[in-house]
């Protein structure tokens, strides 16, 4: 039996744009992987599949219990939560406490049933995970890759049925990805992965290929998936080069037909002018080399339509290859010029985990890859350069206007549109401008009136790197994990535009491949 199914699935945005439409997929194998670029509907189609979002038309069918991750920051924990409570412990650790303090009472017995080594439990797991050994410490206080570590490690702790799991990798380190792999190895229900992980998605049983001209089912993992694209690409570029050939062969045949044609009229001419020929015969003569080339240029016509009826149908289906050639471009402005110092940090404590002394100079020019596990303080620094945070102790001096972009994009409103949204950040920007920008990304036409909630992950992080860039100050900017969200194009793309950029930055990832192409001065390491 199915563990999920959807029937004539279909979304329409509020401005008339349709994402997909009438799709009909069924979940059979425990382990299914979804792709495809950016932008596409991958997270708002998981969205729909688990009720946040209603389609617009269709039927989906959900077994009785699952877990959703789901990579925005609305799941995020807040306040003072602590782990244990976030883990729905805390009251089974308040009762064992009771108990040592020599408290005893039935109910008390009932809460803690039979958990009387939770603390022990707890504590083994939590140091096996890397997180705080302490269950009460605040979850306000982990790093963005332990806090999604702790919430992955709920669902899989749960009994449920399904796991729709949207990009579970972003924000880990090699190690805690590594445990997301053992993890979703023992996990005994299905899980349903939204990813462009490669390694993860070669962990699965079956690849859903999401594009705009709907879904596509492959049989096998991420590797079969690419070997069979690449095998009926090639078989395609040998389609359209056969057919390439036979139009040019028939081109030239039509030619040497024309001139044959051509030589017989002129022959016939002569014998006409010289009277050799009785006139009937000419004229019969003539009547069939008519109608031959009628004749043959009626069979030239056919085969030639027939031809570019072909090369067209080869066309269509080359379009769900350049569906990813679609090039975009992410163009990030600046005039910054000068070669000053811009970040100094003197024997700095961070407030958050690391407590070794920074001591750290960055000038205006300086292309940063702060590096670290974890927990390490990477994005407890950017926040204590730009205020939000307060350094322990040591020596801040700054020489240059800061810009944070966060893993989450708060920057961006989720209630205005895309083109608000760029406009409201950037109060210099005329609307021409904005829409170009814009159209370089992908947002055309009524596509800026998009509302920013109905973004994917990658398209939020392509509108907010185009708000942080264009500020009337030009700032230094301090990128927490911008490719987090992003396909392997969208990553090729930002590279080359923070290659391009003319100003400084310090760049958060987890990909030492990206931040290299990203055209990265020097290293860092917390």
């Amino acid at each position: 039996m199915p563990v999920l199914q959807t029937y004539n699935m279909s979304y329409q945005f509020d401005n008339g744009e349709m994402l997909f439409q009438s799709l009909s997929c069924s979940m059979t194998k425990p382990r299914v992987g979804i792709i495809g670029r950016n932008g596409v509907g991958k997270s708002l189609f998981a969205a729909i599949l688990c009720g946040d979002i209603m389609p617009t038309s269709g039927k989906v069918t959900l077994p009785h219990s699952f877990g959703v991750y789901r990579q925005q920051r609305s799941q995020l924990p807040s306040g003072d939560l602590s782990i244990a409570q976030f883990l729905s412990k805390s009251h089974v650790l308040d009762a064992l406490k009771q108990v040592e303090a020599g408290k005893f009472s039935a109910h008390l017995f009932d809460v803690i049933g039979d958990q009387w080594d939770l603390l022990k439990r707890l504590t083994k797991q939590l140091d096996e995970m890397g997180l705080p050994q302490d269950p009460d410490f605040p979850c306000a206080q982990l790093s963005g890759g332990q806090l999604t570590q702790l919430q992955l490690w709920q669902l899989f702790e749960s009994q449920v049925a399904l796991l729709i799991l949207d990009e579970p990798s972003n924000h880990l380190d090699t190690k805690t990805k590594q445990w997301l792999i053992n993890s979703m190895r023992s996990f005994k229900g299905a899980i349903l992965l939204i990813s462009h992980d490669r390694e993860l998605l070669n962990e699965q049983d079956e690849i859903w290929a999401l594009s705009g001209l709907g879904l596509q089912i492959f049989g096998g993992n991420y590797s079969a998936y690419a070997e069979h694209k690449r095998l009926e690409k090639d078989a395609l570029v040998r389609q359209i080069a056969s057919i390439d050939k036979q139009k040019r062969h028939l081109k030239r045949q039509a030619q040497r037909n024309r001139e044959k044609a051509e030589q017989r009229a002129v022959q016939g001419k002569k014998l006409r002018q010289d009277g050799s020929q009785p006139k009937v015969m000419l004229d019969s003569m003539k009547d069939k080399a008519t109608a031959g080339t009628a004749s043959r240029n009626k069979n030239e016509q056919r085969r030639q339509t027939h031809l570019q009826d072909k090369e067209n149908s080869l066309n269509k289906r080359k379009e769900q290859f350049k569906e990813q050639f679609n090039k975009q471009s992410l163009y990030l402005g600046s005039n910054q010029s000068s070669s000053r110092k811009v970040i100094s940090i003197l024997d700095a404590i961070l407030p958050f985990g690391s407590r070794a002394p920074i001591n750290l100079q960055i000038y205006a020019h300086d292309k940063v890859h702060l590096i670290g596990n974890n927990g390490s303080g990477k994005s407890t620094l950017l926040k204590s350069l730009q205020g939000e945070l307060t350094f322990l102790q040591g020596e801040l001096n700054l020489n240059t206007s800061l810009y944070y972009l966060d893993q989450h994009f708060s920057v961006i409103c989720p209630e205005r549109s895309i083109l608000d949204n760029l406009m409201q950040h950037c109060e210099e920007m005329k609307e021409n401008d904005a829409r170009t920008l814009l159209a370089g990304i992908g947002f055309r036409q009524d596509g800026v009136f998009r509302l920013a909630n109905k973004l994917s992950g990658g398209e939020m992080m392509k509108l907010a790197m185009l708000i942080a860039s264009h500020q009337g100050t030009q700032p230094f900017l301090l990128l927490d994990e911008p490719d987090n969200h992003l396909d392997i194009d969208s990553k090729i793309m930002l590279a080359q535009a923070l290659v391009k950029y003319p100003g400084g930055f310090i760049l958060i990832s987890h990909d030492a491949d990206f931040a290299k192409e990203s055209g990265v001065t020097q290293q860092v390491t917390l």
